[in-house]
């Protein structure tokens, strides 16, 4: 369970998007979270790959040799 403190004016443009469109205020509260999380999850990851590559944990290998092992 989350409980959220909203702005006034964000609280009335989530209101009014949820009447428009018959839509409850959670189900955008959940899709908007759900996007932002994702966008965070994606920028989480992407940083500790290029951590990796740079304090030499993870290995690259250059294309031309990965198309001559895959026979391309």
């Amino acid at each position: 369970m989350l409980a959220l403190r909203l702005p006034a004016e964000i609280e009335a443009r989530l209101d009014n998007l949820a009447k428009e469109t018959g839509r409850t205020k959670t189900y955008y509260a959940t899709q908007a979270i759900l996007k932002y999380l994702e966008d965070l999850e994606d920028i989480y990851h992407a940083e500790k790959v290029i951590e990796e590559l740079r304090s030499g944990k993870q290995k690259t290998t250059p294309a031309n040799e990965v198309y001559k092992e895959l026979g391309l």
